[in-house]
């Protein structure tokens, strides 16, 4: 569960161009507004990850995600069948999807979270986050706020306070137009 205030905070962060964490399905997440180049320029630099690789949207709704993907019915219909255990999905990302986000990717990674923490930010924001595990570059994954705290105490707005969910490895991810699973999950 994620207090008020800690929504509050947490969507104040996101329409001023801040960054946080918050805790995911298995990581904390670094997340911010997809939209606002500076704000994920900055994710990615405390990160240290290159613009080209691309990022993760996460989203409580699929029509959060409207403005970002462009995708039939039928391939909606496979997303929402398939929420639990989570999967990121590539998808074609509509033209008014930022390239900053795809980076040099012809599709965009999304997923529905089921996180009751994440799934109460976007919610509450009414709109998708970046979703990157926190952690530098070559560092393993931050598990917990103190874990996050450790790697960014200098440059993070806000660390959302909660639990990471059970699973032990990232989610899986899978390519919705050919099937293809491109990374094991859970």
């Amino acid at each position: 569960m994620i207090s008020e205030t800690d929504l509050q905070h947490a969507a104040r962060l996101f329409q001023s161009g801040g960054v946080f964490a918050y805790p995911t399905e298995s990581v904390y997440g670094l997340g911010c507004d997809p939209q606002n180049e500076s704000a994920v320029n900055r994710l990615l630099a405390m990160k240290q990850r290159p613009v080209s690789k691309g990022l993760i949207l996460i989203a409580s709704r699929l029509q959060q995600l409207d403005n970002y993907i462009d995708i039939s019915q039928a391939q909606a219909r496979i997303i929402l069948d398939n929420l639990q255990p989570p999967v990121s999905w590539l998808v074609t990302p509509s033209s008014h999807c930022p390239k900053w986000i795809t980076g040099q990717h012809e599709t965009l990674a999304i997923r529905i979270t089921q996180h009751p923490v994440a799934k109460d930010l976007c919610e509450y924001i009414k709109q998708p986050l970046v979703s990157t595990s926190a952690n530098p570059a070559g560092q393993p994954p931050a598990r917990t706020a103190s874990e996050v705290k450790q790697y960014f105490e200098s440059s993070i707005d806000f660390i959302v306070p909660g639990e990471t969910g059970t699973l032990d490895k990232p989610t899986e991810i899978r390519n919705l137009m050919t099937g293809e699973i491109i990374r094991q999950g859970q």
